[in-house]
């Protein structure tokens, strides 16, 4: 079973740049489906950026252009570099994985995995 460690989190200023990392141990990340996700209080947690263990990639509209998701197998670790960052950017952010996801890459109910989040704030 995979666990997930995410870090990188922090505070940046408006347009600012940002790289959040997410260490896994237990499997291999490349067989995996891996997303970001955000959360604020109050709110649902929604899906930012998705890869498929085939390379394939899918992101929400509001960061589309603004954030790219990549792993690097030899680290195990996705990373989701954050570009142009707005106010509502911040939340807390967490990395999940799960072997087959579907269609859904972006919905958090077919994610079984996932790390213990970490605070991004743009001011």
């Amino acid at each position: 079973q995979v666990q997930l460690v995410e870090s990188g989190g922090g505070s940046v200023q408006v347009g600012g740049s940002l790289r959040l990392s997410c260490v896994a141990s237990g499997d291999t990340i490349s067989r995996y489906c891996m997303g970001w996700f955000r959360q604020i209080p109050d709110k649902e947690r929604e899906g930012v950026a998705a890869l498929e263990s085939d390379g394939t990639t899918q992101y929400a509209d509001s960061v589309k252009g603004r954030f790219t998701i990549s792993r690097d197998n030899d680290k195990n670790t996705l990373y989701l570099q954050m570009k142009n960052m707005k106010h509502e950017d911040t939340a807390v952010y967490y990395c999940a994985a799960d072997l087959w996801v579907g269609l859904a890459k972006l919905k958090r109910t077919v994610y079984d995995h996932w790390g213990q989040g970490t605070q991004v704030t743009v001011s």
